[in-house]
């Protein structure tokens, strides 16, 4: 969690991805990665992401999911996130906001085996909102930024979904969430865990 997330063509999120298109970077990317605009959203993929530039204004980007190393990194949990060497000067320095109008989740549950299995899909996002503001991480390879989403323990009514959901700002956070000279941790306890939920058929 968090591996899926979809971005409609709404009218919040349109400005914010015609913000993208009109960024330099994207020439960059073409050759590069897919660029998703709308739709679903997968590990790999380029996508809008906000994030101050160097004046400190809030800026949109593309940039692509998935902090590279042994294996592809697309979530941070929260809690560690500050102490794991990975992300601890990101937490720190470079936060940003993923917008999406929702993500997706796998119920899992124990099987007869004692495994985990994976059941229905679920598009979740926060009560009376629009858009879902996903928390994240980001940094630079090769010249190009790339981003993690951050998790955390899900609110009470998605427990029997996951043991991990996104960590989401209201809209009013968003701005003082992506700010390097503030502490995160101040902001945690303002995270949405008020969700509405339905299976995708």
């Amino acid at each position: 969690m968090c591996c899926r997330y979809w971005t409609d063509e709404s009218p919040e999120l349109r400005p914010i991805v015609e913000e993208m298109n009109r960024s330099p970077l994207m020439k960059k990317w073409q050759d590069k990665a897919k660029v998703k605009s709308y739709g679903e959203i997968f590990p790999t993929d380029v996508a809008p992401v906000i994030a101050p530039n160097r004046s400190g204004l809030r800026t949109v980007y593309p940039m692509k999911w998935g902090y590279s190393g042994k294996s592809l990194l697309m979530n941070a949990r929260s809690e560690t996130a500050a102490e794991k060497l990975t992300f601890r000067e990101d937490w720190v320095r470079h936060r940003c906001i993923v917008p999406a109008s929702w993500y997706f989740e796998w119920e899992h549950y124990p099987g007869s085996d004692g495994k985990k299995h994976t059941g229905d899909k679920y598009m979740i996002h926060p009560k009376d909102s629009a858009v879902t503001w996903l928390c994240g991480l980001y940094r630079i390879e090769n010249g190009l930024p790339v981003f993690v989403i951050l998790t955390r323990e899900p609110g009470e009514a998605l427990c029997f979904l996951h043991d991990r959901m996104p960590l989401i700002m209201p809209e009013e956070l968003v701005t003082e969430w992506i700010r390097p000279d503030r502490k995160p941790e101040e902001l945690l306890p303002r995270a949405l865990t008020d969700l509405d939920f339905e299976k995708v058929l």
